[in-house]
C-alpha cells in the first residue's frame, strides 16, 4: 500500500494451505518487483537518451504486452533519432561543402576541394574525380557538340592517389568509369577481388572491399565521375548523400564550364577578327596587283572574286558580333550615365536641405541678439557639426564615384614643403589637443624645401591618415614623420611602383610621409579589408568607431594618381603606422590608377600586392631619423608672397583673393575652393554693405528664408523668385539690384538658361551673377561660367564665404 516494492508476507507458525498461500503470494510480489524494476531501469535509460536497452524479462498478459509496447516505443524513437541525425548529417554536409564551392572559378581547384572534403565524409579511404573532356587536347567541359564517343574521361582530383596506380583517362565505355559515363548510372562494387586496389597508409596497406562509382550530370549531359573506395560498406544514407552531392557538383561545374567558355569565346572572336582585319588588307593588295595584270589573270580575278564573297560572308558574321558589342557598350554607357545622374540628383536633393539647416544652425550658434542660453548655442552647433559631418560623407561618395569612373585629375606643382606642414601643424594640433594626445610633425632635414606634386591631392590623403589617426587613439600620441625613404622601402612598394611607371629606376629616390599612432591597432587579417570601400575593421553594429570605411579607399587609389603608394604596419592594442611613399623628382606622374569602364564591363586592372602585413612591434615601426629636428628649425623660409606654389598661410590669412581663379580643397566636390576654407578660419569680421539689393532666384523657400536671415542680419534688402523667369520679371522692375543668387535646378526655366538671357539684356550685362546650386559633379562649374555666372558656391553655404564673395563682386574687385 506504501508503493514500495520488494516486501515479502512473514506469517508465523502456519502450515498447510495457508504456508502455501504465503509463499504463493511472496512469489507473485517477486515476480512484480523484478518487473516493475526491469521496466523502471529502461525508462530511466530513456530519459537519459540511452535507447540501447530493452525490457527483457519474464511476463505474461498485460505485463507482458507492457514489456512489449515499451520495446516497440524505444525502437521506433532509436530510428525516428537514428534517421534525423543521419538527415542532419547529410544537409549539413551538402551545405558545407556548397559554401565551399561558391566563387570558385578554377576546375582543377573545385576537383581538388571535392575530393579533399567528400572522401572523408562518407568515410571512404581512396577517391578520383574524373571530368568529361572533349578529345583532341581541349580543356572544354562537358560531352555534347561532337560524334558519339568524341570524349573522355581525365582525371583532375584525387585522395590518397599514388602516381601509376591506375589509369588517369577513359573513353566511354571503358572501365567501370567509362560505363557509368555513358549509361549515366550509379555502380556499387561489393567484396572487390584481390589486388583490384590498394589503400596505402605509413603503416601497411590493404584493398578496399567495396567501391562506389556515381555519374556528375547536369540537365542529361555527363560531365564527370565520382569514384569512392573504402574499407566499410557504403550506408544508405551515404548514397543519398552521394547521389545528392552529385548534382550539387554538376551545376558548379556546369557554371564554371559555361563562364570559361564564354571567356574563350570572346578571345577566340577577338582573335578571328584581327585574322580577318589581315586578310581583307591582304587580299586588298591582292586586287590592286590584278587589276595591272593582263587579260590571262581572268581566271585568277573569277577566283578571287569568289574568295571576296567568302570573306563578305566572314564580315557580315563580324559585323554582327561589333553590333553585339556596340549595343553592350551602349548599354554601360546609358549606365554610367544613370549612376552619373543618380549622384548629382542626390548631391542636390542632399545638399539642399543642408544648405538651409546649416545656415540656420550658425546663425543660431553665432547668437548675434545674445538671447540664447549657453546650453541653446551648444544645441545649435550639435546641428550645425552633424550638417557638416553629413556634408562630408555626400562628398567622399563623389570622391569615390570619380575615381571609379576614372574622372579624378591630378595637377602637379611645385609645392613648398614648410606651407604643407604648417597647414597640418594649424588643422590637427587643437583636435589633437581636444583629446589630450601628444601631436607632433618631425622633418628630416635631408629634404629639398620643394616638392612636385598635386597640393591638394596629397592634403586629402595626409588629412585622411592623421584624421583615422587622432580618432582611433584615445590616450597617447599622434606623430607624422615626413623623411626620405631608403632601404626601409618594402620591396613589393618599390615593385608596384616600377611596374606603375612611376620610378624609372629600382633606387630611386622616395619620400615617405608616416603617420603613426599608439591606438587601437589593427588586425593583420584585417590589413586588406580597410583599403576596400565602404569597409572598416569593426564592421560589426556594436563597433566603437563610426565612419563610412571610404577614407582609406580613396586615400589609396589618389596615392596611385600621384604615382604612389600606401603601407600599412599595425599590432591591435599597440598602434599603427600607415605610410606614403611619393617619387622624390617624379618626371611626371605615371598613368590613372583606373581607367573608365571598358565595353566589356571591366576596369582597367592595377597590379598590387595582395599579400596582409605582419604585425610587428611598435619598436619596428618608422620613426624619425636621429638628425630629425622640429619642422620650424628644419624647413627653410616659405618663398615670398606671389612666387612659387600658392602659399597656404596666404591662403588662411587673406580673404578671397579672386572671382574666379580657385584650388579644390581635398575631399571637398567641385567648385568648393580654398578660399572658403579661408573664410572659414579666418576670424569673425565685419563687410562693408549699405543696404544694396539682393535678388534670390531659388525654388526651395527653406534656402530662400536661410539667405534672407544671413542677409538681412547684414543691413542687406532681399527680393525673391522662385524660378527664372520670375527673377527676369522681378530684375525688369528693379534695375537697381546689385547681385544675384542664382539656383540652377528650378522649373519651367534653370539657372543657365535664366543667366544667359539676364547676360543678353544690355543693362545687365555687368550684374554679378553669383551661381548658388547644389549640383557638385565635375563639370558643373565650368557650366555655370560659362553660362554667364561670375562665380559660383556650393550648397550648403558658409555664410561668411558667401558675404565675402558678394562684398568682392560688389565692390567690383
Amino acid at each position: 500500500t506504501e508503493g514500495i516494492l520488494g516486501g515479502q508476507a512473514r506469517v508465523r507458525d502456519v502450515d498447510g494451505t495457508w504456508r502455501d498461500l504465503t509463499e504463493s503470494v511472496n512469489e507473485m510480489a517477486g515476480n512484480l518487483t523484478r518487473q516493475v524494476r526491469a521496466i523502471a531501469a529502461v525508462a530511466t535509460a530513456v530519459t537519459r537518451g540511452d535507447l540501447s536497452l530493452k525490457v527483457d524479462v519474464d511476463a505474461a498478459g498485460e505485463i507482458q504486452a507492457l514489456q512489449d509496447n515499451i520495446n516497440t516505443m524505444i525502437a521506433n524513437l532509436r530510428d525516428t533519432t537514428l534517421a534525423n541525425k543521419e538527415q542532419d548529417w547529410l544537409k549539413g554536409n551538402l551545405a558545407r561543402i556548397s559554401a565551399l564551392m561558391q566563387g570558385r572559378r578554377d576546375l582543377d581547384d573545385v576537383a581538388g576541394l571535392i575530393m579533399s572534403e567528400l572522401t572523408p565524409v562518407v568515410a571512404a579511404q581512396h577517391g578520383a574525380f574524373f571530368l568529361a573532356v572533349p578529345t583532341g587536347g581541349s580543356s572544354e567541359i562537358g560531352t555534347d557538340g561532337g560524334a558519339e564517343g568524341s570524349y573522355e574521361l581525365r582525371m583532375r582530383g584525387g585522395y590518397a592517389y599514388a602516381g601509376g596506380q591506375m589509369p588517369i583517362s577513359f573513353r566511354p565505355g571503358e572501365g567501370l568509369i567509362g560505363m557509368v559515363a555513358e549509361e549515366k548510372r550509379t555502380v556499387l562494387v561489393e567484396n572487390t577481388p584481390p589486388g583490384y586496389l590498394k589503400i596505402s597508409s605509413g603503416l601497411g596497406e590493404a584493398p578496399p572491399a567495396h567501391v562506389i562509382v556515381l555519374p556528375v550530370l547536369f540537365e542529361g549531359k555527363t560531365l564527370g565521375v565520382i569514384e569512392l573506395a573504402g574499407f566499410q560498406p557504403f550506408t544508405q544514407i551515404q548514397k543519398d548523400f552521394l547521389s545528392q552531392i552529385a548534382e550539387m557538383i554538376g551545376t558548379s561545374v556546369n557554371t564554371i564550364s559555361v563562364n570559361s567558355k564564354t571567356e574563350m569565346l570572346l578571345k577566340q572572336s577577338q582573335e578571328m577578327t584581327e585574322q580577318l582585319r589581315e586578310r581583307s588588307d591582304e587580299l586588298e593588295n591582292r586586287q590592286k596587283a590584278l587589276q595591272a595584270a593582263n587579260a590571262e589573270l581572268e581566271e585568277k580575278a573569277e577566283l578571287l572574286a569568289q574568295q571576296n564573297r567568302d570573306i563578305e560572308v566572314k564580315n557580315t558574321e563580324i559585323e554582327e558580333a561589333r553590333q553585339v558589342l556596340e549595343e553592350r557598350a551602349e548599354q554601360l554607357a546609358v549606365s554610367m550615365r544613370y549612376k552619373s545622374e543618380f549622384l548629382a540628383n542626390m548631391s542636390h536633393e542632399l545638399r539642399t536641405p543642408l544648405n538651409s539647416l546649416l545656415i540656420l544652425a550658425k546663425l543660431l550658434a553665432d547668437n548675434a541678439d545674445e538671447n540664447l542660453s549657453p546650453k541653446q548655442v551648444e544645441f545649435a552647433e550639435t546641428i550645425h557639426g552633424a550638417g557638416s559631418d553629413l556634408l562630408q560623407l555626400i562628398n567622399d561618395i563623389l570622391d569615390l564615384s570619380k575615381v571609379e569612373a576614372g574622372k579624378m585629375d591630378v595637377s602637379p606643382t611645385r609645392i613648398a614643403l614648410v606651407q604643407l606642414v604648417d597647414y597640418v601643424e594649424a588643422t590637427f594640433r587643437p583636435l589633437t589637443a581636444e583629446k589630450g594626445l601628444d601631436f607632433s610633425v618631425r622633418v628630416s632635414p635631408e629634404l629639398p624645401a620643394t616638392l612636385h606634386t598635386d597640393e591638394q591631392r596629397l592634403l586629402q590623403v595626409l588629412r585622411n591618415l592623421l584624421s583615422n589617426a587622432v580618432k582611433f587613439t584615445d590616450n597617447g600620441a599622434v606623430e607624422l614623420v615626413i623623411r626620405p625613404a631608403g632601404a626601409d622601402v618594402p620591396a613589393a612598394i618599390r615593385e608596384q611602383l616600377l611596374e606603375a611607371g612611376s620610378l624609372r629606376e629600382a633606387d630611386a629616390d622616395l619620400i615617405a610621409f608616416s603617420v603613426t599612432d599608439t591606438g587601437i591597432g589593427i588586425a593583420a587579417s584585417k590589413m586588406l579589408v580597410i583599403f576596400e570601400a565602404f569597409k572598416q575593421a569593426d564592421g560589426t553594429t556594436s563597433r566603437k568607431y563610426g565612419g563610412t570605411g571610404l577614407g582609406l579607399s580613396i586615400s589609396r587609389e589618389i596615392a596611385r594618381l600621384l604615382g604612389g603608394e600606401i603601407h600599412a604596419a599595425s599590432e591591435p592594442g599597440r598602434g599603427s603606422t600607415f605610410t606614403l611613399y611619393l617619387p622624390l623628382h617624379p618626371s611626371e606622374l605615371p598613368p590613372q590608377g583606373y581607367a573608365p569602364p571598358t565595353p566589356g564591363g571591366a576596369r582597367a586592372e592595377y597590379r598590387r600586392t595582395e599579400e596582409a602585413p605582419q604585425p610587428v612591434p611598435m619598436a619596428a615601426l618608422p620613426v624619425a631619423p636621429k638628425d630629425a629636428v622640429p619642422v620650424r628649425q628644419a624647413l627653410p623660409a616659405a618663398e615670398p608672397a606671389g612666387q612659387g606654389s600658392p602659399s597656404l598661410f596666404r591662403r588662411r590669412r587673406k580673404p578671397v583673393p579672386g572671382p574666379l581663379p580657385r584650388t579644390e580643397v581635398p575631399g571637398q566636390p567641385d567648385g568648393v575652393a580654398w578660399e572658403e576654407q579661408e573664410v572659414l578660419q579666418a576670424a569673425p569680421r565685419t563687410y562693408d554693405f549699405h543696404g544694396e539689393r539682393v535678388l534670390i532666384v531659388d525654388d526651395d523657400v527653406r534656402n530662400v528664408f536661410a539667405l534672407t536671415s544671413v542677409l538681412e542680419q547684414h543691413g542687406l534688402a532681399v527680393l525673391y523668385a522662385e524660378n527664372g523667369r520670375e527673377g527676369i520679371e522681378v530684375l525688369e522692375q528693379h534695375d537697381d539690384v546689385a547681385v544675384v543668387l542664382m539656383d540652377i535646378m528650378m522649373p519651367e526655366m534653370d539657372g543657365y538658361a535664366t543667366t544667359s538671357a539676364i547676360r543678353r539684356m544690355p543693362q545687365f550685362e555687368g550684374l554679378p551673377i553669383i551661381a548658388l546650386t547644389a549640383k557638385a559633379m565635375k563639370g558643373d562649374r565650368e557650366k555655370a561660367i560659362d553660362s554667364g555666372a561670375s562665380d559660383y558656391v556650393t550648397k550648403p553655404v558658409e555664410p561668411d564665404y558667401l558675404l565675402s564673395v558678394m562684398e568682392q563682386h560688389m565692390r567690383g574687385e
